[in-house]
Order: C-alpha cells, then sequence, then structure tokens
C-alpha cells in the first residue's frame, strides 16, 4: 500500500494502542489506520488462550457464522451492514468475501473470514500487531486507548477499569451451537429448504429443489422424547461467583428453552412453519435446521442450538434428531461467560471513560450483542479516536441511522438501572412522522421508510467528513 503525504506524515505520530483483535478491535484499528494513524493492536493469543477460541486468527468467529439478515430495507441489522460497508468497514469487506448461501442472511465461512480480516491487518503499513496480554491499566504514556477485548477481558484489566470507573460490571452468558460434518447427516430423513422457499436467488433453488438449509423433521413422538432428555441432561456446573450471572435472551442454551415449556422450542428455533417435508408432502410437527458452516459445505451448525450440556451428553442427545443418527460433530456446543460495562453510565457520546479519557471502548464489552454490533461500535471507536487524534472536527452519526442509534443506546439512551446487551433494531431509531397529508404510515412501509430516512443521514454526515470525501 503506497502512503499519501498526509499518512506518511501521521505516520510519525504518537500511535494510538487497540487492545484486543476481535471484530471491534479489527474494525478499530482499520479505522485508525486507513485515517493515517498509526496503531499498534495489542491480541493476547497464542500467549494466553481462552475458553472460547480455537485459533490465533483475528476476528475469530466463536459461536454463530452468521451475521444475520442482510436485507438493508425490512432488517435493522441488514441496514447496519450497509451503513458500515458505506463506512468502509473492514468486518463487511470480509463478510462479502467470506459469503456462503444462507437465504437472505449473510453467513460466512469461518476461517476464509478471519483469514482475510488477519491478513488485511497484518498488511496495513500503519499497523503494528503485538502478541501480548495487557492485563492491567495502560501504561500512562498510551494517551488514546480503544478496549475492545470483547466478553472475555484479563481479569486484572477488568478489575483496574472497575475500580477506575466506580461502577460495576455487568455479566451474562452465551452459549455456542454444535457443528456437524455434512456427510453424516441421513438425507432419507433430512432435505434442503429455505422457510418459504426464500433462498436469496429468486426462488431458483426452490424451482431446483434445493435450499439454503437442511431441515430434520420430528414426528410429535420424536419431539416429546427430544424434550424429555433435554431436560434429563446434565449440565455444566456454574462456579460460585457464576450463578446469579444472566443469559442473554437471544441466545438461550436450548435446555433453558426447553425447561420454559415443551412447546417452546417449536414455537421457537425448532419451529416448521414455512417447510414441507418432500416425503409426506406436510409440514412437521417440528424442525431442526442446520446452516452451512465453511465454503466448502462440508459443516453445518445447529441453528439455535447453544448449549451448556456436557459433551457425552451432547453427542447421545442431538442423535436422536432425526437424520442425525450417525452425526459426527466437528464442534460441540460450550459455554462462555460474557463481561460488560455499564455503558449509560461510564461513557460519554464519543465512546471514552469518563472517569479516564483516554480510554475508549469499543464492542461487546459495551454493552452491545451480535458480532456486527461489537463490530459497529468499533468502527466508530476508530473514527472518533482518529479525529481527536489528527484534531479533526468530529460529530457523532445522526440518531436516526442504526450506527447512531446503537451508540445512543449505550451511552445514554438505555437505562443505567436495568443495561442489558442489546441488538440493533428499529425500535432504537427516531420515530418516523408521515408524510403530508397521511394520518400514520402503513405497517408495511414503516421499515423501509425509516431505512431509507437512516441511509439518507448516513451519506449526509459522511458528506461532512473530509477523510471519507477523500477517500472517496
Amino acid at each position: 500500500m503506497t502512503l499519501s503525504p498526509k499518512q506518511t506524515q501521521a505516520a510519525v505520530q504518537t500511535p494510538v494502542h487497540v487492545i484486543g483483535g476481535g471484530l471491534a478491535g479489527s474494525e478499530a484499528a482499520w479505522q485508525l489506520a486507513n485515517r493515517g494513524v498509526p496503531v499498534i493492536l495489542h491480541e493476547m493469543r497464542p500467549e494466553r488462550q481462552t475458553d472460547a477460541h480455537q485459533t490465533e486468527g483475528l476476528a475469530e468467529l466463536v459461536c454463530s457464522n452468521s451475521f444475520r439478515s442482510d436485507n438493508p430495507e425490512t432488517n435493522a441489522i441488514g441496514l447496519l451492514h450497509e451503513e458500515m460497508r458505506r463506512c468502509g468497514s473492514l468486518i463487511l469487506a470480509a463478510g462479502d468475501r467470506a459469503r456462503l448461501p444462507a437465504g437472505g442472511a449473510l453467513a460466512v465461512d469461518r476461517h476464509v473470514f478471519s483469514d482475510s480480516v488477519t491478513q488485511a491487518v497484518s498488511d496495513h503499513p500503519l499497523i503494528e500487531v503485538r502478541r501480548e496480554a495487557i492485563d492491567a491499566l495502560p501504561p500512562a504514556d498510551w494517551d488514546s486507548v480503544v478496549v475492545a477485548t470483547g466478553p472475555l477481558t484479563a481479569p486484572g484489566l477488568a478489575t483496574a477499569v472497575q475500580e477506575l470507573s466506580g461502577a460495576d460490571y455487568l455479566a451474562f452468558f452465551d452459549a455456542i451451537a454444535p457443528i456437524v460434518y455434512k456427510e453424516t447427516i441421513d438425507f432419507d430423513k433430512a432435505w434442503f429448504q429455505s422457510r418459504y422457499d426464500k433462498d436469496g436467488n429468486d426462488g431458483a433453488k426452490h424451482a431446483a429443489g434445493e435450499g439454503d438449509y437442511i431441515n430434520c423433521p420430528f414426528d410429535q413422538a420424536q419431539y416429546e422424547r427430544f424434550i424429555d432428555a433435554l431436560l434429563e441432561a446434565e449440565t455444566t456446573k456454574f462456579q460460585t461467583w457464576e450463578k446469579d450471572t444472566p443469559y442473554f435472551e437471544g441466545c438461550l442454551p436450548v435446555e433453558i428453552m426447553a425447561a420454559r415449556g415443551r412447546d417452546t422450542l417449536r414455537f421457537g428455533p425448532m419451529k416448521p412453519v414455512g417447510l414441507t417435508d418432500p416425503r409426506t408432502g406436510e409440514r412437521p410437527y417440528a424442525v431442526l435446521q442446520l446452516r452451512q458452516d465453511n465454503a466448502l459445505g462440508t459443516l453445518y451448525n445447529l441453528v439455535g442450538f447453544q448449549t451448556k450440556i456436557r459433551y457425552k451428553q451432547q453427542k447421545e442427545i442431538f442423535r436422536l434428531i432425526p437424520g442425525l443418527e450417525e452425526a459426527e460433530f466437528a464442534r460441540l456446543g460450550g459455554l462462555h461467560r460474557n463481561t460488560f460495562i455499564n455503558s449509560p453510565q461510564v461513557l460519554d457520546a464519543h465512546l471514552r471513560l469518563k472517569a479516564a479519557p483516554r480510554l475508549r471502548f469499543a464492542g461487546q464489552i459495551t454493552g452491545v450483542e451480535g458480532y456486527i454490533e461489537s463490530a459497529a461500535i468499533g468502527l466508530l471507536a476508530g473514527r472518533f479516536a482518529a479525529t481527536e487524534r489528527l484534531g479533526e472536527p468530529h460529530s457523532p452519526p445522526p440518531e436516526a441511522t442504526a450506527l447512531g442509534a446503537l451508540l445512543t443506546h449505550i451511552t445514554g439512551g438505555g437505562d443505567p438501572e436495568t443495561f442489558q446487551p442489546m441488538n440493533i433494531n428499529f425500535g432504537l431509531l427516531p420515530e418516523i412522522q408521515p408524510p403530508a397529508g397521511q394520518k400514520k404510515i402503513k405497517r408495511k412501509d414503516k421499515k423501509p421508510m425509516l431505512s431509507r430516512r437512516a441511509l439518507e443521514a448516513l451519506d449526509a454526515w459522511l458528506a461532512r467528513d473530509p477523510a471519507q470525501a477523500a477517500a472517496e
């Protein structure tokens, strides 16, 4: 990469330190470097491994391989995708390169994705990657730091920030879904079909008798037997200090959902609506869906089946699923503890810790939930840190955008007393007024109108950014 005169001049500046090489940290480093600000990215793996990670790669996906809906018109996460693309997001660019078939969702080959991010960051002339753990408050001469340590923050650093801010950390458990080898699935029972035949290819796959998901059908007796097994399973035991930690409602372990009622799963991740078993011509009583997990199409993950069941029992129980009786698992489900700060209480509008403004926070540690939401806060933290370092005027994105709405929620919009992790959703965006002469907006028109307003507001915000204009 050839640096412009401005970038060359900036390269001699004091670097910004980014702690954590996950999605948020990688995105923050990329945004900083692309604005001409040198970065030192600190990643503790492989010096210190975590309970959730398996590789040394940056931006490793430890749970699902899906970035969820990619439709910017009717889905808030799809809108966030589009906004980040327009902001030059590394994570979305890598996601697009590693895309797998998943209907209207953006699912990725997790290894291709991580390799792409790792390569881009490592090759950037203004980014230095240091493989080391930061297990205490950063040195005082680090005058600008982005803390993007995610849900698995080193204990020493977490304690230091807690003491500095005077506010307690909050925590919840997040669970990981199993992955099976496609070749071990019994297709005499399972079949390919996207729900409602929405395959992201204008029905072409449906016309060919295909689809983006593998479906395993249950009759009522099979379903009841499966629920019994989940309810009787032995699960991972909590430590004393973990017992009062709540789960995030959007990522409940399958056995916790089963315990809430025998029909909870078949009205949730195992709902059969929009699916027809080609052998019977009828809708099954319940369905487990599997989604492609790698570009080769050899691995599939159990959609919505995060779990904390012990490994040995996982194999026994999940082989009760019709079509998975002989399944071999590339990865079993697991559980890890997530940590996040009470952001509305301790962060300012530019993601700086009020008690120590040299520290800026990004990613899941700020109380956003989801891969893309975490990367989005990394993107904003990187841009804020860059404009501060360069002495340029800067302002947060408009609240009418998905980026702005998410930022507003975690830096003041959320109630500190009840603050919990949040995915992006249209409910975080300000209400939109009906057009002149119209009393109210039709329900089907509201989301597209919110999305159009958001993208117009984002484009106007970007147009005021001298660095963005220069890049374009």
